[in-house]
């Protein structure tokens, strides 16, 4: 199941801002991390319907696959 492309521009948006705040970074850092992650791709591709997940959710992998602490 593929999401509705503006739906999916949507949830990007708020998966970097809750990246960059929860990994303390900014936002530009945080798009280029996003643009360049497999979740990006994940989500991009329509796979395992990873756009269903919570924004918290992949925001989290996020920090996990970028190796940045988010304490």
């Amino acid at each position: 199941m593929t999401a509705e492309p503006l739906i999916l521009q949507m949830k990007y948006a708020d998966i970097v801002k809750m990246f960059a705040q929860r990994a303390r970074i900014s936002l530009d850092k945080a798009l280029e991390l996003f643009y360049h992650s497999n979740e990006y791709q994940l989500l991009k591709d329509g796979v395992s319907d990873l756009h269903c997940m919570s924004t918290e959710y992949i925001a989290e992998d996020l920090i996990v696959e970028s190796n940045i602490s988010s304490n």
